[in-house]
C-alpha cells in the first residue's frame, strides 16, 4: 500500500464520516485554532478534552478529530472511543479541510 493510498483511504473516511453528519472537532490550542480552521469545526483543546466529554456526547453525532499533524487527534480519538463516541482521526486540519470540501 502506497502513502497516495493510505492519504486517499483517509480522503474516503473523512466523506464517509461527513456524509453520516460528522462534526468536526479541532483539538489544537485556541492560539492555533485563530491561526486557521475548518469552517464549522469547534475547537476543543487536547488538554480541555477530557473535562469536556459530555460536550461532545451530547452533540450525538460522530466526530472527526482533527489537529496540525494527527498525533493530537488520534489521541482525541482515543479518548473518545473509550468513552464510547463514535470518532476518527482525520489528521491535520488542511487535510480534513480539503476532504471536507
Amino acid at each position: 500500500m502506497g502513502l497516495f493510498s493510505i492519504f486517499s483511504n483517509k480522503s474516503a473516511k473523512i466523506k464517509e464520516y461527513k456524509a453520516k453528519g460528522a462534526v468536526i472537532v479541532d483539538v489544537r490550542s485556541s492560539g492555533e485554532f485563530a491561526g486557521g480552521y475548518v469552517a464549522g469545526a469547534v475547537n476543543i483543546p487536547l488538554n480541555q478534552l477530557t473535562q469536556r466529554m459530555d460536550e461532545i456526547s451530547k452533540l450525538n453525532k460522530p466526530v472527526v478529530f482533527c489537529c496540525a499533524s494527527g498525533v493530537r487527534s488520534a489521541k482525541a480519538t482515543a479518548v473518545a472511543k473509550n468513552a464510547g463516541i463514535d470518532g476518527i482521526n482525520g489528521g491535520g486540519w488542511r487535510s480534513v479541510d480539503n476532504a471536507w470540501m
